[in-house]
């Protein structure tokens, strides 16, 4: 799947112009399919020439001027066929960090303490944020009233992914360090750790 369909499932939001896009992708996209303002762009450029998307231009006073996008009906039907189609695969992670984690034995154990900690901070940073955005998608409904009553739902269902996601990368983090703390590292006869 290339960036085309992401953009496409955001701008189903409305129109918007490519930093409030990649705003959205930063906030709730960014956690199963991230991109750069720069690939924003250009995919934005990519999907205008195609027909998929429109664009129109916004004057505005002391700034320049803003381009908004929206999906056309050809876009429309573009994104309902893709996500009508069967998903080829399942996930597969690629995670540089759980290589280091592979890697940790013989490593200085407070310098292994310090990643995972870095890593539980991103995740629950991350978690706040997606909270805030649930918070306010929720906008005073319980999650049952949301979920019966709203126009669209599939955003707070990804963001429940999202949520569920950084909440197991936090727990596994605290894991991981309850470990580190628990375990003692076998020396040699010197007192070197053996790795």
């Amino acid at each position: 799947m290339s960036l085309k369909y992401a953009v496409l499932a955001a701008l189903l939001e409305g129109e918007a112009s490519g930093y409030e896009l990649s705003k959205v992708f930063d906030v709730s996209l960014a956690n199963f399919w991230p991109a750069t303002p720069q690939q924003l762009y250009r995919e934005l450029e990519r999907l205008a020439d195609e027909g998929l998307i429109e664009a129109r231009t916004v004057p505005q006073e002391r700034r320049p001027t803003k381009r908004l996008f929206s999906l056309t009906e050809t876009g429309r039907d573009r994104l309902s066929a893709f996500a009508a189609e069967p998903t080829r695969r399942p996930t597969a992670v690629r995670d540089e960090f759980l290589i280091k984690m592979q890697a940790m034995d013989g490593i200085d154990p407070e310098r292994v303490r310090a990643l995972v900690e870095e890593r539980r901070t991103w995740a629950l940073g991350k978690l706040a944020r997606y909270e805030r955005v649930r918070e306010r998608l929720l906008d005073g409904r319980t999650e049952e009233e949301h979920l019966r009553e709203a126009g669209r739902v599939g955003p707070y269902l990804t963001l429940l992914a999202g949520i569920s996601f950084e909440r197991e990368n936090a727990r596994w983090c605290e894991h991981v360090l309850t470990v580190l703390g628990e375990r003692r590292v076998p020396t040699d006869p010197t007192g070197q750790a053996l790795g």
